[in-house]
């Protein structure tokens, strides 16, 4: 189940961009790449005017002033996505005397979550 879920979130993530015709990071690239262009001035300038010697590594500057491509915000998406939900299961899996498999934890926090939306949906 676990597994499989990767799968899944990775598919809601794909139709969320779909529906907003948007790509991911697409909104937050432009800020991102100035705040990062503003730390590569000022290490440089910082290098040159210090005399320390130092320069950045060759690839280093065009690489992160590039930021993420979209690959890269899915696995990170995905793998923030499936840490919380393991550390779900996890913790009532250990945190009850009557679940002994991640399995059953997993049903638990997933019935537990689709009931929690019906609640907030009524008020």
């Amino acid at each position: 189940m676990y597994a499989n879920a990767g799968g899944v979130t990775v598919s809601y993530f794909e139709w969320v961009k779909n529906l907003s015709h948007i790509r991911f990071g697409r909104m937050q690239r432009r800020a991102e790449e100035a705040r990062h262009q503003l730390l590569m001035t000022e290490l440089e300038r910082l290098s040159a005017d210090e005399g320390l010697g130092w320069t950045l590594s060759p690839g280093f500057k065009d690489s992160y002033l590039r930021g993420a491509g979209e690959l890269e915000l899915v696995r990170s998406g995905l793998d923030d996505t499936m840490r919380a939900a393991y550390q779900a299961m996890r913790e009532v899996w250990h945190g009850r005397d009557d679940v002994h498999d991640l399995r059953v934890a997993a049903y638990i926090v997933s019935i537990g979550r689709v009931a929690a939306t019906y609640v907030s949906k009524r008020l």
